[in-house]
């Protein structure tokens, strides 16, 4: 192999090497196991072949390795004593002897070569993937931060320093956002698959409750450093988050640290996830200690947990204070029960001695099942509005309608339809 020849096999496929960042020994590796692929394809074996690649010098010689034999049975493998001196100029060789035969880039031909070519390709490629897919594989539930590459109507597409693409799906980002080409956008690494033997696919997501938990950890330096633990995170993206948090060092108060000074620790992450609404609230492994924590700053009269974890929580409150518990749209009471894992009912309570005035009379909701009222309620109607903590027809009708239909998951025409039904009882 002469000099131009040498040049060519090595600076030929170096830019494969600097491009896709591949250490030089796994470089030059997969340059040897490419070479004997094609002499395998090329003369039928490699088994007497050698492919010595010098990591140092980036330098590859083949080598074909022909015995010396009286007469020659295999031309690919067997030469005879006048062919190997002729060949080599030395005549020190004997029968019996193995004579190691330099072979040229040439000897492959321009299709073989191109055969290397893009079979070292695809060996490359294929590491590529698997760097990346091993480098995100360790990093899953890290925060990533990185620039808006590109924004289409279903994903977001991110890139990072090497030019790996990173996907903030629509289903992965908080409702009603908005993102512009080169934006700086935080998100942490949800999963890395493999799509079809392509590039991995890394998602990213802005939704997911541990996204949360990894913001406090980098504002608050307590979690950091373990003083304070957080125990769970429940969210509904958008509109409000609940964090229980727990320090077993009395002498540190794990919602204020959370919270810092006048907010100065929370305010930067409730920014960070559009204005999103985040209650930090003490830990307990007491369900019923939990529901009420969770439920601030409505004021819990008692709670019934039922039989069995299947059973639905009733959570009882005064009038006054339902729609507190509750909250906008029922996010309030939907996520109490998420940190408790059980499913929430709110339930008024009259309060004790109270006689209610002309004014206030009020009719349970379960009297519009009987015709004799008139125009009846379906009874999966009622339920839906009892879930949501309207058992009466005043508490119904002191929701706006537009918000009852949202929190009780009905069309806004049968929230009308409800509305007419339970009016006409109080009219004179």
């Amino acid at each position: 192999m002469n000099k131009e020849e040498k040049v060519t096999l090595i600076d030929a496929f170096k830019d494969f090497k600097e491009e896709k960042n591949i250490d030089r020994p796994v470089m030059m590796g997969v340059l040897k196991d490419v070479f004997l692929t094609q002499i395998a394809k090329t003369y039928g074996s490699a088994d007497n072949f050698d492919v010595i690649v010098n990591v140092d010098k980036g330098t590859c010689e083949i080598y074909q390795n022909f015995e010396i034999v009286e007469e020659v049975e295999n031309p690919a493998a067997e030469m005879t004593l006048e062919e190997v001196r002729k060949d080599s100029g030395d005549d020190d060789y004997e029968i019996g002897d193995t004579y190691a035969k330099k072979l040229p880039l040439s000897a492959f031909g321009r299709r073989g070569i191109l055969n290397i070519r893009q079979n070292l390709q695809g060996r490359i490629m294929d590491i590529e993937k698997a760097n990346v897919y091993k480098k995100y594989s360790e990093k899953v539930g890290e925060v990533f931060t990185g620039e808006i590459y590109q924004t289409w109507s279903r994903e977001v597409l991110l890139l990072d320093e090497d030019g790996n693409e990173l996907h903030i799906p629509k289903e992965e980002q908080i409702p009603g956002e908005r993102f512009k080409k080169n934006d700086t956008v935080r998100a942490i690494i949800k999963k890395v698959e493999m799509r079809n033997n392509t590039t991995p696919y890394i998602t990213l997501s802005r939704i997911d409750p541990d996204f949360l938990a990894r913001l406090f950890e980098m504002e608050v330096p307590e979690i950091a450093d373990g003083l304070i633990t957080i125990k769970k995170v429940v969210r509904v993206p958008g509109e409000r988050a609940k964090v229980a948090v727990e320090s077993y060092d009395e002498r540190i108060d794990p919602i204020g640290a959370c919270i810092g000074v006048k907010g100065g620790r929370v305010i930067g992450i409730v920014r960070e996830l559009r204005n999103e609404n985040i209650d930090v609230l003490q830990w307990s492994s007491n369900p019923k200690l939990l529901i009420q924590r969770a439920l601030t700053p409505a004021r819990v009269s008692s709670i019934d947990m039922g039989e069995g974890p299947e059973d639905k929580v009733k959570v009882y409150m005064l009038p006054e204070e339902v729609q507190k518990g509750i909250g906008r749209g029922g996010v309030n009471v939907q996520l109490a029960g998420m940190l408790v894992g059980r499913e929430i009912e709110v339930w008024r309570e009259t309060p004790k001695g109270e006689i209610a005035t002309e004014e206030e009379d009020d009719v349970a909701l379960e009297e519009f099942t009987n015709p004799e009222y008139g125009r009846t309620i379906d009874g999966w109607v009622i339920d839906k509005l009892k879930s949501i903590g309207c058992d009466t027809a005043r508490s119904v009708l002191a929701i706006d309608p537009d918000d009852l239909a949202k929190r009780a998951d009905l069309d806004i025409e049968t929230v009308e339809d409800v509305r007419s039904i339970l009016a006409a009882e109080f009219e004179d």
